[in-house]
């Protein structure tokens, strides 16, 4: 699957450099008409028709290949796979406490720990 998204990645980046030299190229409509008027030469009224319609239709068919692989990589983006969930999405599993025991070996210097405090509430203060 992650070599399809690359294809599909690698094709929607040809048609984006395409259509952007193929723009590029075109002359606009209204360019046409000021070259009627004087500002300069062209053989008709709007010029020749015959490379604009290649043109604009290459590029309408880059357009398509352009949206369609956005989509597909919309689509490829958003599909999850059924067996494996997201991290924050699956349950944490319990784990039990460890006991915890003081060490029974002579003459070692251990720890032990603070006796709790009564149950009554009230906390005693040691006194001399």
């Amino acid at each position: 699957m992650n070599v399809l998204v690359n294809v599909i990645l690698g094709v929607q980046m040809l048609t984006a450099l395409g259509m952007i030299g193929l723009i590029l190229v075109q002359h606009g409509k209204g360019a046409d008409m000021g070259a009627a008027f004087g500002s300069g030469s062209s053989g008709s009224l709007f010029g020749a028709s015959g490379s604009a319609n290649f043109l604009s239709r290459t590029t309408g068919v880059l357009a398509t290949v352009f949206f369609v692989a956005t989509l597909a990589l919309a689509y490829f983006g958003n599909v999850r796979p059924a067996s494996s969930g997201s991290v924050l999405e699956t349950p944490a599993a319990v784990v039990p406490a460890a006991s915890v025991e003081a060490p029974a070996t002579a003459g070692s210097n251990t720890v032990v720990p603070a006796p709790a405090a009564p149950a009554s509430g009230a906390a005693q203060i040691p006194t001399k």
